[in-house]
């Protein structure tokens, strides 16, 4: 059956073989002077971001990082985050990407897994690293200064200053002042490992994936078609360069003129491999800090910002927050929407706070590098809300039986599963959980969706979350969705909590709108009245907050463990 795909984009791309350093080296020497981060008042340009990353691997190899070492990447938003992940990369080691608000055992756990020699961090997240260095073994750790997007305080700093030019402890700043002009970068093959990217951990263990220089390459250029209508190859000289589509208009994100506002962590999925892609495009990308909705609106007008990216309760708080200001965001032009859907109403909401925006929603995970499936976003394309859209160029989707391996007509539930050149190299250190996920090419995503007609995917539950109650298969995102409509419901999360007769049964974590008077009692009468029997919300429980990850996902493994 042939799906709907936007005119004029290519449904197959050609993909360099490239490092992912190339990147930087590229834009560098195509965007120079241009800003390619913004971190308050502070500017690094492309040619600077070159310079320091240079500076960084030339200290890490003094320090005997090389191809097959491993650097942790233990840092917050801040200018130099791309200074630091290009130049571990530049070494031809390998990077981990660490949350850096993880506690000591489980960053070393972390680190320890994925083999890291070397971290770069930052003073407000060191008491920890200092906790665990000494049993690592960590060869050299650099420690980065505050800025204004990730400041510390005075205990903080004290802790740093302490720990400074003793044992593998040094300053970035002081690495910067030293130079490496004559660091001749190494540029390793396709096929080593560029990430180790742990998932978030939300329905499990976290596991680390074997990203592949070929697979970050590949999203990049996926990326690159349908956020920048460019394609990727090499100039004359054997540099990256894009080249415009001809069949597509230019672009609501222009190469070389557009700003994004980054407000997801970096060291997520999403936020790096999106930076690769505005690297390459001469994007400046301005840090948000902690998000906060006047602060994003502020920068998005100072800036003119045309893109920008987050998660349904960051879009909802810029439209109320714009509603109650009379603010508005006229220079956005393509906010992008993923961890969980929008509804017509959310959209519309969202739409009043930046009136010339194409709000679009995407699907991706760690697994797959990133991006799997977007909304089509240009002029005159298809759209449908609630929908994560359509597979992106050399994507290849699936719906499968949960029961077995057959594949599903449209319009029916199954599991999801995909194929493309971002599909990751599997687990390390996991071979049993890598064979169970990775089948002859395809990734298992655990994710329950459906294709209708015109080849829109729609995302209801993760397989994991579903339960079983009296023997039907009830879907926890399903009854979110219409509890969400609720007047009095600011964000459910509903988890199955396990019931001898009945197997499990579905019992909903509630975060009540502001200034309105909730009961459980009130909100599982008002569901009830619009599902089967069999879905009704059993328990309601009232929360002052739901625990999220980094990347805005709720934590229902923690949810779970409160029901005990």
């Amino acid at each position: 059956m042939s799906h709907y795909f936007p005119p004029g984009m290519p449904r197959h791309l050609s993909y360099p073989d490239a490092a992912v350093p190339e990147v930087l080296l590229a834009s560098a020497r195509t965007y120079g002077e241009r800003a390619a981060v913004v971190d308050g008042e502070e500017t690094l340009s492309y040619a600077e971001l070159l310079t320091g990353a240079r500076a960084v691997a030339a200290d890490l190899a003094a320090a005997g990082i090389a191809s097959g070492s491993v650097v942790g990447i233990h840092l917050p938003n801040i200018l130099h985050y791309f200074t630091a992940y290009y130049g571990a990369l530049l070494t031809g080691a390998a990077v981990t990407l660490v949350n850096p608000l993880q506690p000591a055992p489980a960053l070393a756990k972390q680190l320890a897994d994925a083999g890291a020699t070397a971290l770069i961090t930052h003073p407000a997240h060191l008491r920890p690293v200092t906790e665990v260095a000494e049993e690592l073994g960590l060869a050299r750790v650099l420690v980065t200064g505050p800025s204004w997007s990730a400041g510390v305080d005075e205990e903080q700093q004290a802790l740093a200053d302490s720990v400074l030019d003793t044992g593998p402890y040094r300053s970035f700043s002081e690495v910067l002042a030293a130079g490496g002009e004559d660091f001749e970068p190494v540029l390793v093959g396709m096929d080593e490992v560029a990430h180790y990217a742990y998932t978030g951990g939300t329905t499990g263990k976290s596991k680390g994936v074997r990203v592949l220089h070929r697979n970050v390459i590949a999203n990049i250029t996926q990326m690159a078609a349908w956020r920048l209508h460019s394609t990727i190859d090499r100039d004359e000289t054997g540099h990256l360069r894009l080249t415009h589509i001809t069949e597509l208009d230019v672009p609501y994100v222009e190469p070389g003129a557009a700003a994004t506002i980054q407000v997801p962590p970096l060291f997520h999925a999403q936020g790096l491999t999106s930076g690769g892609m505005f690297m390459l495009g001469g994007v400046t990308i301005v840090l948000s800090g902690r998000f906060k909705p006047q602060t994003f609106v502020e920068l998005t007008n100072r800036w003119e910002a045309a893109y920008a990216s987050g998660n349904p309760p960051m879009y909802l708080a810029l439209a109320a927050h714009c509603r109650a200001t009379g603010e508005s965001m006229p220079s956005m032009k393509l906010a992008i929407s993923g961890a969980a859907p929008l509804d017509s109403t959310a959209v519309a909401r969202i739409g009043e706070a930046m009136p010339n925006a194409v709000i679009g929603e995407g699907y991706g995970l760690t697994e797959g590098t990133c991006m799997v499936t977007s909304t089509p976003v240009q002029p005159g394309t298809t759209q449908k809300i609630g929908s994560v859209g359509i597979p992106v160029s050399d994507t290849e989707i699936e719906i499968r039986s949960t029961t077995g391996t057959g594949v599903l007509p449209d319009g029916q539930e199954g599991e999801l599963w995909v194929r493309g050149p971002q599909v990751t190299d599997g687990y390390s250190n996991a071979p049993e959980q890598t064979a169970a996920q990775f089948v002859d090419g395809w990734l298992r995503t655990g994710d329950i969706a459906s294709r209708d007609t015109e080849g829109f995917i729609r995302i209801h539950d993760r397989a994991k979350d579903m339960l079983i109650y009296k023997g039907y298969n009830v879907y926890p995102r399903e009854l979110e969705d219409i509890a969400a409509a609720h007047p009095g419901v600011a964000r459910i999360a509903v988890v199955g909590r396990p019931a001898d007769e009945a197997g499990e049964i579905p019992v909903a974590f509630v975060e009540a709108a502001p200034g309105v008077a909730l009961s459980g009692e009130e909100l599982m009468g008002w569901v009830a009245e619009r599902v089967l029997p069999y879905q009704k919300i059993r328990e309601v429980h009232l929360v002052e907050a739901l625990p999220t990850s980094a990347a805005g996902k709720i934590l229902k493994t923690e949810l779970r463990d409160q029901l005990g």
